[in-house]
């Protein structure tokens, strides 16, 4: 049981990259918050055709709301909110309203992930006659919605209580399939506020279309609901919702924990395969996202047919030894800004061959030949040196970077600023690097030279004497000799959260120690010192602002993971050290599933306490982090 209220959100994803999402204080803070929100060429191409809805009840000359908005100048009204007494996210969103008289309503909502159809239900016997109108916009998800005399109120195709609309020519059409009665009645609602994007100093306001209102009497029946992208209005309600809540309550009941039922909503179809979405509500599937959180989303849920997948399909993206940092969709040209996505690929295909071994299985002949096909192509790349400045450098180390491109995880740019630009040889590419080496050698025992070559120049140019960590790079600005020593937390790769730790166990001491000292939060570890000059504590502000603290003191829940295996490392990984470890790591990111996204982590938080969650509310490798942390201290996921 959940305390209703605007911080804490909501998600139903339906399998293809659309969702419906809100918050538990039913309040929409977000341009993406909505009720039917498909995706078009899944899992992108996302339009919102639903945002939400005005219900109330009629109770003889008595009006009372079910729903409340917030309009400009801080007017939230009706006041539905008001009435909440209970809310649940499991096994999906459910509120319990009192409506006085002795009365009671219950109001699910939950998306059907074989049809993509989103589900509302009422219940309350003696309630009165309840009153639902949609308000719609037909938008790209991106985008906001104003009104214009384009959009089209009338319905294409009504039968009975099932209404069909196509709010602008081109667009998609939407259904909404009732129980109930329909009457049109066309008005715009004006004037919506969006307090999130407020925050982020984004656009903020959206007039919405309501082209009827629907009505039921609860004395006589629940009332029943079905929003669709389409046309299609041939179907009988009370029996069709039966079976898709059916059908929900089955699939949600095979989940082993509540953990895997939240790691199901990142995998989705891409095509023929299956790929990860990084986040809720506006990210897509990102390469180094997808191979960082598939390690706990997937292979940590046993997953392994849907690894095998997902790493095929982004076997075929590579090019010049590199991965496109995001996946191409159909027209777009693929973008390889990214240094260690191509890295963190082959780290995820050791994952699977060795959870396919641990499971007592093999991976499939054909597609081992092609992981390993696909590692080589990267490492010859790699090797040989490619675009960005990407290459192998004399002592073996992996130089990288030019100015003006983002190409590590730390990848914040506002127009031509680029925030941590760490051009040179940055230390956690150094490990992947290295680990990467290593893992070719399953293939080709050409690699385990320049294996060699590079873990002995990391160790003799790496450790930094006053910390007693890592320099962060090396050859800074590819200037030999440079170094850049700031505390950051990418040092830590090096001791932990990669299959092979590249310092020893002495070194990996001194490491942890470093970063517990300096960047150890309970939501995760922060990107710079606090003592650092550079340090920006608050996440907040317009986008420069935002981007300017993304990696200069955020912290990242997801970098606990590796700091965790680090630290485990060093304490000698008993079972005492794992109580310690469940108390002091694991329990506080627990805690944080019930403050942002209702059982998931968000993205980031504030580098100073009490740490706000900030950022993406569903992040895919913060949870697939916290997956394999539970499994490293023996937690229950």
């Amino acid at each position: 049981m959940t305390t209703p209220d605007l911080a804490t959100e909501w998600l139903e994803a339906d399998g293809l990259g659309g969702f419906a999402s809100g918050t538990a204080g039913l309040v929409r803070t977000r341009r993406y918050h909505a009720l039917l929100l498909t995706a078009r060429t899944p899992p992108s191409g996302r339009v919102v055709l639903v945002n939400g809805i005005e219900a109330w009840l009629e109770a003889g000359s008595e009006r009372i709301a079910l729903t409340t908005q917030q309009y400009g100048g801080g007017v939230q009204s009706p006041d539905g909110a008001t009435r909440i007494t209970d809310f649940t996210a499991r096994p999906w969103p459910c509120w319990t309203f009192d409506v006085g008289r002795g009365a009671t309503i219950r109001q699910d909502i939950l998306v059907a992930r074989d049809t993509c159809e989103t589900v509302l239900r009422w219940r309350g016997a003696g309630a009165g006659r309840l009153h639902v109108r949609l308000l719609m916009s037909g938008r790209d998800y991106h985008s906001l919605h104003h009104e214009n005399p384009a959009f089209a109120f009338d319905a294409v195709a009504v039968q009975g209580g099932n209404v069909a609309w196509r709010p602008y020519p081109g667009g998609p059409a939407v259904a909404a399939l009732s129980n109930g009665g329909y009457r049109p009645e066309p008005e715009w609602y004006r004037g919506f506020f969006y307090a999130a994007e407020h925050e982020r100093g984004l656009d903020d306001d959206e007039d919405l279309a309501s082209p009827g209102v629907f009505t039921w009497d609860l004395d006589t029946d629940d009332a029943l609901l079905i929003l669709r992208a389409g046309d299609t209005l041939n179907v009988r309600v009370r029996p069709y919702a039966a079976r898709l809540i059916a059908a929900e309550t089955a699939r949600r009941n095979r989940f082993a924990s509540a953990r895997e039922a939240s790691a199901a909503a990142y995998v989705v179809d891409r095509g023929a395969g299956r790929t990860i979405l990084a986040g809720f509500p506006w990210f897509t599937d990102w390469g180094r996202d997808t191979f960082i959180a598939m390690r706990g989303l997937v292979l940590g849920m046993g997953r392994l047919a849907e690894a095998a997948t997902i790493l095929h399909a982004w076997a075929g993206t590579v090019g010049a030894g590199m991965l496109p940092n995001r996946f191409p969709d159909s027209g777009d040209v693929p973008e390889y800004n990214s240094v260690d996505a191509s890295l963190w690929y082959i780290i995820a295909v050791n994952d699977y061959v060795a959870a396919c071994t641990a499971g007592g299985q093999a991976a499939d002949p054909l597609l081992f030949a092609r992981l390993g096909a696909t590692v080589g192509d990267i490492l010859d790349g790699y090797a040989a040196g490619t675009r960005f400045g990407i290459g192998a450098d004399s002592d073996g180390l992996l130089r990288a970077g030019v100015p003006g491109v983002q190409l590590t995880w730390m990848d914040a740019k506002v127009g031509d600023w680029v925030v941590t630009p760490r051009i040179g040889k940055p230390v956690e590419v150094q490990a992947l690097w290295i680990n990467a080496l290593r893992i070719g050698g399953r293939w080709s025992d050409r690699w385990r030279t320049l294996e060699g070559q590079a873990r002995a120049a990391f160790l003799a140019r790496f450790p930094d004497p006053e910390t007693g960590g890592l320099a962060d790079v090396v050859d800074a600005g590819h200037v030999a000799g440079a170094v850049d020593r700031a505390i950051r937390p990418n040092q830590i790769f090096a001791a932990g959260g990669l299959p092979f730790p590249v310092v020893s166990d002495e070194a990996a001491r001194g490491i942890v120690a470093c970063v517990e000292r300096h960047l150890l939060t309970p939501a995760g570890l922060r990107t710079l010192a606090p003592d650092d000059p550079a340090y920006v504590g608050r996440y907040e502000g317009d986008g420069r602002k935002r981007d300017g603290a993304y990696h200069q003191g955020t912290v990242w829940p997801w970098l606990t993971g590796a700091f965790v295996d680090a630290w485990l490392r060093v304490k000698g990984g008993g079972e005492a050290a794992k109580a310690e470890g469940r108390q002091r790591f694991l329990q506080p990111l627990l805690d944080r599933l019930h403050v942002a996204g209702l059982g998931h982590l968000s993205e980031i938080a504030d580098g100073d306490p009490p740490h706000t969650p900030r950022g993406c509310p569903f992040q895919a490798w913060s949870l697939g982090e916290l997956i394999r942390i539970e499994a490293m201290l023996g937690g229950k996921p």
